[in-house]
């Protein structure tokens, strides 16, 4: 399939090279103007026209070729991204094995979540599991959250309300609050999931049931995401787009791949490799700490799945942070651990959901002149832009179950993703913390 592509881009590539050639072979073709069709006279203002023709012609065959590479790209993510929703397994699509039922202990750190903890926990209390308990642990709210959560441990005896000590220095509050949790868990299993995060009656019953049944050391869950801030939805949808090469349950799911991560809103994994993992302390001073566990499970050669359960599981991201704040909880720390990557994520990300809107739109104030050139890039950035506009619209519907309109506003996200990834490296660069849940974090430099 990759040769076959390769194959014909490289075909149409020497089409469009040959094409230059001949063009350049011909200078009277490069003369003609729209205002007068015959060739200019052999003076130094004809010159000048043959020479600024010239450059224009080189340009555009130059950026023709580039946007032809970009085609091939994203041939290959839609390729990659239709195989993922094809082939990626389900959280309740699985051979069922007898097991036991061992007790598991739902793990929920909570801060100023007083919108979403009552749903949350209505959720878990309804579960057809039986053997579970659910310890929330509220991280210094200043908000009603801890009043609600004391009021549904005090009506119901499966919830164990814990109020986390002061956040020792050089934690995050979340893997602190996770770790205050962990300490009081009594079940066999833990299962971690956020405090804005609803759950479907049987979610924890074809979690365990999938987890023994395959004889998974973890198992995470891909929930339907739910961002309430539009310009973070744009953007996202953009980033997601991207993504479905590497990241991917088809990707995780592969022994032989390196990468490795769990989603936030639900993973759940047996005590003894959460141990083996180092728990949240391993990952004290990390804000994104899931990734970093779903890696070290990975690397420590566990048995690991990722799975889809979006019809399954609803969870929201970003909350009432904007949509800077956002991106930079995730870019700030990527970069400071990674500078080249970052970097070059930054001008990938432009190259590829930024540059052919932009050409689009350049080619066709000029797409009626005398000059093929114009025509052909023309031809090729329309064709880039539909196939991101497929890609965007197809993320959007399908794996965000949100509005059409999200994909069809590419451009737009492209733009925010492109720039927020900018401002986080110009804030890793400058600024010594971050902003998240109402709380400052140091930035600390991964490579000092």
């Amino acid at each position: 399939m990759n040769s076959k592509l390769l194959l014909l881009f490289a075909l149409v590539s020497m089409i469009v090279f040959s094409h230059s050639a001949d063009v350049f072979a011909e200078p009277e073709y490069l003369l003609f103007t729209i205002e007068n069709p015959e060739p200019i006279r052999d003076d130094s203002f004809g010159h000048f026209v043959t020479f600024v023709g010239m450059i224009e012609s080189i340009l555009n065959y130059s950026l023709a070729i580039i946007l032809i590479v970009i085609c091939g790209i994203w041939t290959f993510l839609l390729f990659a991204m239709f195989n993922s929703i094809r082939s990626s397994p389900f959280l309740d699509k699985f051979e069922r094995q007898k097991h036991n039922n061992p007790k598991v202990t739902v793990i929920i750190p909570a801060r100023n979540e007083e919108k979403d903890i009552g749903r949350c926990l209505d959720s878990l209390l309804e579960q057809t599991y039986d053997n579970y308990e659910i310890i929330v642990i509220d991280d210094s709210s200043e908000d009603k959250t801890n009043k609600i959560i004391l009021e549904y441990a005090k009506n119901n005896s499966k919830v164990v309300s814990i109020s986390a000590r002061t956040k020792p220095s050089g934690w995050m509050g979340k893997n602190w609050t996770c770790m205050e949790g962990y300490k009081k868990a009594t079940g066999e299993l833990l299962l971690f999931t956020d405090a804005d995060t609803v759950h479907s009656q049987e979610i924890i019953s074809l979690a365990v049931s999938h987890l023994l049944s395959c004889n998974l050391d973890a198992l995470t869950v891909l929930p339907h995401i739910e961002i309430k801030n539009i310009w973070t939805r744009l953007g996202f949808n953009m980033m997601a787009c991207m993504g479905h090469a590497q990241f991917s349950p088809i990707q995780i799911n592969d022994p032989s791949k390196k990468i490795g991560l769990f989603a936030g809103s639900f993973f759940i994994l047996s005590k003894k490799v959460y141990d083996a993992i180092g728990t949240h302390e391993g990952v004290k001073s990390e804000i994104i700490e899931d990734s970093i566990l779903g890696q070290k499970a990975k690397d420590l050669k566990y048995k690991m799945k990722m799975v889809r359960g979006e019809h399954l599981i609803n969870a929201g991201f970003g909350g009432d942070n904007s949509v800077w704040q956002t991106l930079n909880r995730i870019v700030i720390p990527s970069y400071l651990k990674q500078k080249k990557f970052m970097t070059g994520m930054f001008f990938a990300g432009f190259l590829f959901l930024l540059f052919p809107f932009l050409i689009l739109g350049y080619s066709s104030l000029f797409v009626w002149s005398s000059l093929l050139s114009f025509q052909i890039l023309f031809a090729i950035s329309l064709i880039d832009s539909f196939l991101i506009f497929i890609a965007a619209t197809a993320q959007a519907k399908i794996l965000f179950r949100s509005s059409v309109i999200d994909g069809l506003l590419a451009p737009l996200g492209s733009t925010i993703l492109i720039l927020g990834i900018l401002n986080g490296i110009l804030r890793a660069k400058k600024d010594t913390w971050i902003l998240w849940k109402q709380r400052t974090y140091p930035i600390i430099d991964g490579n000092k």
